[in-house]
């Protein structure tokens, strides 16, 4: 049935659904500490030429050794999505590691180490960039990996930048995607990630409403019981992001809960203002909030801290592209709580 209502896209409300707004987990109030997970993605290993997108061996090598070493919970990603919609326990230092696209050094050298270790791991598809290159990984490949134990997961079919798609332009890469998955795998993944971690509330709000479970973004941050499932963070890994002390820190990281998240929308239209307003309000479990900071993609920000509530000024505007705002706070045993919140600014889609 879920088959049939991607297929037939045309029947969605692409208007509605609005409660899908907003980038930044936004959560009722609570007293203590919810459930929790750290999610990273990587796209390409040992390929040195990409080291934007890449991370060395050595350096996978030793995130594996931190995660094997260090007390974590590596758990299969749809059993996290359960535990973040209050379905199933989350043990502390829980992570989940995901793969994007479809180079083949997921195939050749994340694979074996981690099948070897028994980690389990998500690799999210873009359809028609399977079988395209002599570096991208074959349907054989894909179908290996899936009878190996790897999760499959969804990310479009052509990897644009959807966020600035128009309706039908959205409609036909997932309708397309569809049927590449049922053609080729015999089912459709019920989970998804943005290409290049864009989205808007509009695609947060398709997406659930023809029945995919959660919906990944590139954003820093911890992903929170209660939290929009279709705005989930990941942490990026990368030469330049991931070294073993960076790591480390990442998957010790605790969530910072709040509600009141403005702006509601990562992106940034030409109506709106830039610098946007930003500013959330933050539990009151978390504790003091005097040694909390936040450190834009570009430029510098000036906390106004009143009470529970935090706005954020911005000494310039975010440029075309993508842009974030890492909001972090020191909690207990040297972790900090870590929130990310993205921006989407048009005019940088090339």
């Amino acid at each position: 049935m879920r088959y049939a209502r991607i297929l037939a896209l045309t029947g969605i409300m692409w208007w509605g659904a609005m409660a899908c707004t907003g980038a930044v987990v936004s959560l009722p109030a609570m007293a203590e500490e919810p459930q929790s997970a750290v999610v990273v993605v990587y796209h390409r290993f040992g390929e040195d030429a990409y080291p934007s997108t890449s991370v060395t061996i050595e350096q996978f090598e030793q995130h594996l050794a931190i995660l094997e070493e260090g007390g974590y919970q590596v758990l299969p990603l749809e059993e996290i999505v359960r535990g973040l919609a209050g379905e199933r326990e989350l043990p502390d230092r829980t992570v989940a590691i995901t793969v994007d696209d479809t180079y083949r050094s997921i195939l050749t050298e994340a694979m074996p180490r981690l099948l070897d270790r028994g980690f389990p791991f998500t690799v999210f598809i873009n359809t028609d960039a399977v079988n395209n290159s002599l570096s991208s990984i074959s349907w054989d490949d894909v179908r290996t990996m899936h009878e190996a134990g790897v999760a499959i997961g969804a990310q479009s079919a052509g990897h644009g930048h959807m966020a600035f798609m128009d309706r039908g332009r959205v409609e036909e890469d997932l309708a397309r995607m569809t049927s590449d998955f049922i053609n080729q795998l015999g089912f459709v993944p019920t989970l998804f990630a943005y290409p290049y971690g864009e989205f808007s509330s509009e695609l947060s709000a398709m997406l659930r409403d023809v029945g995919y479970d959660a919906a990944f973004g590139q954003h820093s941050g911890v992903a929170v019981e209660g939290s929009n499932l279709f705005a989930l963070p990941r942490f990026a890994l990368n030469e330049r992001f991931g070294t073993p002390e960076r790591f480390s820190t990442i998957v010790e990281a605790l969530p910072m809960p709040v509600t009141g998240s403005l702006p509601l929308d990562m992106i940034i239209r030409s109506d709106s203002p830039n610098p946007p307003h930003i500013g959330f309000t933050v539990a009151d479990y978390v504790g003091p909030l005097d040694r909390l900071a936040c450190f834009p993609s570009h430029g510098e920000a000036v906390l106004e801290i009143l009470g529970r509530r935090v706005e954020v000024r911005l000494d310039r505007p975010f440029p075309p592209g993508r842009n974030r705002i890492n909001c972090t706070l020191p909690a207990t045993e040297g972790r900090f709580r870590w929130l990310g919140i993205p921006f989407l600014v048009p005019g940088g889609e090339e």
